[in-house]
């Protein structure tokens, strides 16, 4: 039997933004709203669903951090990098401390850099060298 993961369920304070903002930097398109989700399809067989996160019934204040891995082409790579750049984003090298602002990480072989969406998740999109 051959798995592979269909889609997963991104907790967004605003859905469509939220979809917006991975799409605009990752260059792909928001696809049509199906139900209660706005998707981004990654690759071929997986989407991200976003979906609005509803605190006030559950009495939660925020949204718990997630982390999302993207493996690209060294192309791609640059492309999204300058996207990050050119949308302010703070980029780093590093999850977790010392993160390295304003750093790529090279050091596995590849090219790995990280950034936080407007809801916390921490974004990762690495060349496949690094994959």
């Amino acid at each position: 039997m051959t798995i592979s993961l269909n889609h997963t369920i991104v907790p967004a304070r605003d859905k469509r933004a939220s979809a917006g903002f991975l799409a605009g930097i990752l260059g792909l398109p928001v696809g049509e709203p199906m139900g209660p989700f706005v998707p981004v399809r990654i690759g071929e067989l997986t989407t991200l669903d976003f979906a609005d996160a509803d605190f006030a019934s559950r009495g939660v204040g925020e949204i718990t951090p997630h982390h999302y891995a993207f493996a690209v082409g060294e192309d791609e790579f640059d492309q999204i990098f300058e996207r990050i750049v050119e949308a302010g984003l703070d980029y780093y090298a590093e999850p977790h401390e010392p993160k390295h602002h304003g750093e790529i990480n090279t050091w596995r072989g590849g090219r790995t850099v990280y950034f936080d969406d407007p809801d916390g998740h921490i974004m990762e999109v690495m060349t496949t060298a690094a994959a």
